[in-house]
């Protein structure tokens, strides 16, 4: 019994933390996008730079709570 339960945890784990891959997925997109926006209109350079800086933030956020809720599953 107990080895079924720490089966299920890893499976479990590994499911949670599919969330990263979106996370890092989301953050080659945002960088991406202020490339191509920097390069259209260099004159709002700062402006898009922190959008972009906010967009990552949120990302990361996410990936972030993916991986604690992967270590919630495994250790609890």
């Amino acid at each position: 019994m107990e080895t079924l339960l720490q089966c299920s945890k890893m499976i479990g784990a590994g499911a949670a933390t599919s969330g990263l891959i979106g996370a890092g997925a989301g953050i080659g997109i945002i960088f991406g996008s202020l490339v191509l926006g920097m390069a259209r209109q260099p004159n709002v350079e700062k402006e898009m730079f922190r959008y972009a800086i906010l967009g990552f933030a949120l990302t990361e956020a996410m990936g972030l709570l993916a991986l604690m809720m992967a270590f919630l599953i495994l250790f609890s």
